[in-house]
C-alpha cells in the first residue's frame, strides 16, 4: 500500500513533466511557474525512483506527503490542460503559483523526511545534493505576485483603494501596463465571468468581481497618465474626455444604454465581441443601440480649440482606424500628445509619483493615494529654454517591451546668462551650442572629452562637461556611448567641485544618462548618491533641482529607493521642498513621492518636516496645490502621517479643496479625509465640524470617478458613525 502511493505519485509526475513538454505556454508568469514545478519534480522524481524497489522503511508522514503531492500534481496537470493564452493574467497566477508553491513545500518536505530515514544508507549523500539543488527553483515570499493580488483584494473588501507598491508589483509582473493589455484582461474577465456565472459558482464569481474592480484601479492609472501636472503647452485632458476603453481623448463619442459615453469603434469592438454589459458600470445594457453623443463631442472640440489642439487630426487619426482591428492598432503614441503626455518635448513634469527609465520601458507615476500618472518617450535635454519647463517626464521599472515603447521622457534644467553664470530663469546662451547633438558621436571624441574631465584644468573640465551634456541631450545612442567610455565616474568626481558651474553641468549630463536603466545603476554603483545630496544642501539653485531630479531618476530602481531613502536624503529634499524655487519644489516632491512608494521612507519624509511645508503648498497661489495634495496623500496612509496633517491644520484646507479645488486636487484631499476619518473618531469629527458633508455631497455626484466613489465612501462612514452614536444613546 506504502509503494503504491510512490508508484502513484511518479506516474502522476511523468505525465505531468511530458505535458509541460509538449505545453505552449505564452504567459511568462504562467510558464515561470511550471518550470519550477518540472525542475523540482524532476529531481524528486530521480530519488523516487531509486528507492521505488527497495525496503526503505516508510513512516506515516512519508505517505501522506507522497498522497497530498499526488492530488497536487494532477490539480496542476488539469489547470494546465484548460489553460490558454486568452485566460485573465490575474485569474491564471491566482492558480498557478499556489500550485508551484504547494509543489515546492511538498517536495522539500519528502525531501526532508527520506533525509532523515536514509541517514546511514548510500542515498544520504545524494539526497543531500538534492536538496542544495531544489534551492534553484524555491519562491521566497517576496518574489509572490499571488501573494501582492491577494493583499490588494483584501484591501478592497475593506472598501480601501490597494496601496501603491501592491499596484506596481501587480501591473509590472503580470505585463498590465498598457490600455491594450488592460482591455485583452477586462475582457477575458468578462468571459470568465459569465462563464462562472451559468454554472452559479458564488465563490469564483465573487472572487472574479473583486478582480475586475482591482483591474479598474489599474486602469485608472493609465487613465492619469497627464493628470498630476500639466505642461503649458500640452495641458492635461480632462478624464470626462477620454473613452473608458481606448483611454484616448474622443473624436466620435457615443452614449450606450448604461448612460455611459465611450468611443465608437472601441465600444463596437466591446459589443462584437459578444459582451452585453457596460465595461464601466458593470450593467447589464438593455440595449446595444450606440447614440452619437453630441455634446460631449461639442465640448471636446471646444477644449482643442482653446488649447490649440486641432480637433479634425484626432478625427483623422480615429477615421483611419478600422473598428474591426485588433486593439493593438491604437496609436497611443500619435494620440497621446494630444492627451497631455505622450511624445511632447515640452510637457512638465507630470505627477509627483513618478518611476523612470530607459526608452522603451513603460512610465507610470503615481498620483494621490498610490495612482498612477505615465510619462513619455521622446529625446531629452536636461535643459530648459523657458522657464515653463520642469524637471523630469519619467519613466518606469516595468520590464522592456515593444509596446511600452511610447511611454517615456527625462527632462530638467540648467541655464546659463551671457557670462557663463548661473541662472536657472534665463534661456541657454553659451559659446558650446546644441548644434550636433542629435548625431551619433564616436568613440574616440568621447574618450577625449573623458580625459578633459580627468584634466587638472577647471576650464578644459566644465567644456567637457557642457559637451557631453549636450551629447546626451537628444541622442540614446550617446549615451550609451558617453557611458561605456568611462564618462560616469569622473562626472561624478565633478560633483564635488568647487566651482558652481562645473557641478552644474556635471549634475546634469548624470541626469541626462540617468535615462537609460543601465546607466541608472553604473551611476550609482559610482558613488553618485553622496555628492548629490552635498548639491542638494550646498549647490546653486539649478544644481539642487537638477540634483533631485537625478535622485528621482535613480530611485526608479527599487533597491536605490532603499539605499536613498536610507542615505539622508529625504531630509535634503525635504528642505528644498520648503526652501527652493518652484522649480525646485516640483523636483523635489517629484523625488519625495518616488521614494515615498517604499513605505518604509514614508516616515522618514514626515519625520524631515515635509508636512508642514506641503500644508502651505495646497494654497492654488503656489502653483504646486494639486502636486502638494497628492503626496500627503500618500503620507496619510499612515498614521505619523494623519497625525501631522492634523496638527498642521490640514484639516479646514483639505475640505476647502473638495469644495473649490481642481477635479485632481478634489479627489486626493478626499484620499485623505478618507484616511484620516477611517482612522480616528477625533478626526472623523473634526471633519465634520469643517462643513465637510454639503462639499463631499457635491463631489458625490459630479466629481471623476474616483473621487466620487470616495466621497461616497466618507459619507457612508458619516452615516454609520452617527447610527452607532444613535444606537448607544437608545441603549
Amino acid at each position: 500500500m506504502e509503494k503504491e502511493s510512490l508508484r502513484c505519485l511518479i506516474n502522476s509526475i511523468s505525465r505531468f513533466i511530458l505535458l509541460v513538454a509538449c505545453h505552449t505556454m505564452e504567459s511568462a508568469i504562467v510558464e515561470r511557474d511550471y518550470v519550477n514545478m518540472v525542475g523540482l519534480l524532476k529531481l524528486l522524481k530521480s530519488v523516487l525512483d531509486e528507492i521505488v524497489d527497495t525496503s526503505v522503511p516508510f513512516d506515516a508522514n512519508l505517505v501522506k506527503e507522497l498522497e497530498e503531492l499526488d492530488v497536487t500534481v494532477n490539480e496542476a496537470r488539469e489547470f494546465l490542460e484548460k489553460w490558454c493564452s486568452k485566460m485573465s493574467k490575474t485569474v491564471s497566477v491566482l492558480h498557478s503559483e499556489p500550485l508551484a508553491v504547494k509543489v515546492q513545500n511538498s517536495t522539500l518536505e519528502i525531501i526532508s523526511i527520506l533525509c532523515r530515514l536514509l541517514r546511514s544508507s548510500p542515498l544520504g549523500s545524494h539526497l543531500s545534493a538534492i536538496q542544495k539543488n531544489m534551492q534553484e527553483f524555491q519562491y521566497q515570499e517576496c518574489d509572490r505576485i499571488s501573494l501582492v493580488i491577494e493583499e490588494a483584494l483584501g484591501d478592497q473588501r475593506e472598501n480601501l483603494v490597494p496601496c501603491a507598491e501592491h499596484l506596481i508589483r501587480i501591473m509590472k509582473a503580470l505585463s498590465l501596463t498598457t490600455n491594450q493589455e488592460l482591455l485583452t484582461e477586462s475582457m477575458a474577465l468578462e468571459k470568465a465571468r459569465v462563464k462562472t456565472q451559468s454554472l452559479k459558482k458564488k465563490y469564483e464569481l465573487d472572487l472574479i468581481n473583486q478582480i475586475v474592480t482591482l483591474v479598474s484601479h489599474i486602469r485608472d492609472c493609465i487613465v492619469e497618465l497627464d493628470l498630476f501636472e500639466a505642461s503649458p503647452r500640452v495641458p492635461p485632458v480632462p478624464s470626462y474626455f477620454r473613452c473608458p476603453l481606448s483611454l484616448e481623448l474622443m473624436s466620435d463619442p457615443v452614449i450606450v444604454a448604461s448612460g455611459q459615453t465611450y468611443e465608437k469603434a472601441f465600444i463596437q469592438k466591446w459589443l462584437d465581441q459578444g459582451h452585453n454589459i457596460c465595461p464601466k458600470t458593470r450593467q447589464t445594457l438593455a440595449h446595444t443601440n450606440l447614440i452619437p453623443n453630441y455634446t460631449v463631442k461639442a465640448l471636446i472640440e471646444n477644449w482643442c480649440e482653446e488649447n490649440n489642439m486641432g480637433f479634425s487630426n484626432i478625427s483623422k487619426k480615429a477615421n483611419n482606424k478600422s473598428p474591426s482591428i485588433s486593439f493593438h492598432s491604437q496609436e497611443i503614441n500619435h494620440i497621446s500628445s494630444l492627451s497631455g503626455s505622450l511624445h511632447s518635448s515640452n510637457s512638465s513634469s507630470r505627477s509627483s509619483h513618478g518611476i523612470q527609465n530607459e526608452p522603451g520601458k513603460r512610465g507610470v507615476e503615481l498620483s494621490s493615494s498610490g495612482r498612477y500618472s505615465g510619462v513619455t518617450e521622446a529625446s531629452v535635454e536636461v535643459i530648459s529654454e523657458s522657464p515653463s519647463f520642469s524637471p523630469l517626464h519619467r519613466a518606469s521599472t516595468f520590464s522592456p517591451s515593444p509596446s511600452e515603447e511610447r511611454f517615456h521622457r527625462s527632462e530638467s534644467r540648467i541655464s546659463m546668462n551671457e557670462n557663463g553664470n548661473s541662472n536657472h530663469q534665463r534661456s541657454l546662451s553659451l559659446q558650446s551650442t546644441d548644434s550636433g547633438s542629435e548625431d551619433l558621436t564616436s568613440s574616440s571624441h568621447v574618450k577625449q572629452l573623458v580625459d578633459d574631465l580627468k584634466s587638472r584644468s577647471n576650464e578644459a573640465q566644465t567644456a567637457a562637461a557642457i559637451e557631453l551634456r549636450l551629447l546626451t541631450k537628444h541622442n540614446k545612442g550617446n549615451r550609451v556611448i558617453v557611458a561605456e567610455c568611462g564618462a560616469i565616474a569622473p562626472l561624478v568626481s565633478l560633483l564635488y567641485s568647487r566651482v558652481k558651474l562645473t557641478q552644474e553641468h556635471a549634475v546634469t549630463a548624470l541626469l541626462n544618462l540617468s535615462i537609460n536603466e543601465d546607466n541608472k545603476v553604473k551611476i550609482a554603483e559610482a558613488g553618485a548618491v553622496e555628492p548629490l545630496i552635498l548639491i542638494l544642501r550646498l549647490g546653486s539653485e539649478g544644481a539642487k533641482e537638477n540634483s533631485a531630479a537625478t535622485l528621482f531618476s535613480l530611485s526608479v530602481l527599487e533597491q536605490y529607493k532603499i539605499m536613498i531613502g536610507r542615505s539622508g536624503a529625504v531630509k535634503a529634499l525635504v528642505d528644498l521642498l520648503g526652501t527652493g524655487t518652484l522649480r525646485g519644489k516640483k523636483d523635489a516632491a517629484t523625488a519625495l513621492f518616488n521614494l515615498s512608494i517604499f513605505h518604509e521612507n514614508k516616515a522618514r519624509i514626515v519625520q524631515a518636516g515635509a508636512i508642514k511645508y506641503l500644508i502651505k503648498l495646497m494654497d492654488p497661489d503656489s502653483g504646486m496645490g494639486d502636486k502638494a495634495l497628492a503626496l500627503l496623500a500618500n503620507l496619510s496612509m499612515i498614521s505619523e502621517g494623519r497625525l501631522e496633517i492634523t496638527r498642521e491644520g490640514g484639516i479646514p484646507l483639505l475640505v476647502e479643496a473638495i469644495e473649490v479645488g481642481s477635479q485632481r486636487g478634489k479627489e486626493n484631499a478626499a484620499s485623505i479625509v478618507l484616511q484620516l476619518c477611517l482612522s480616528s473618531y477625533k478626526f472623523c469629527s473634526l471633519v465634520l465640524q469643517e462643513g465637510a458633508v454639503p462639499p463631499l455631497v457635491a463631489l458625490s455626484m459630479s466629481g471623476t470617478p474616483r473621487a466620487k466613489e470616495k466621497a461616497q465612501q466618507i459619507l457612508s462612514h458619516f452615516r454609520d458613525r452617527r447610527e452607532g452614536v444613535n444606537a448607544k444613546a437608545k441603549s
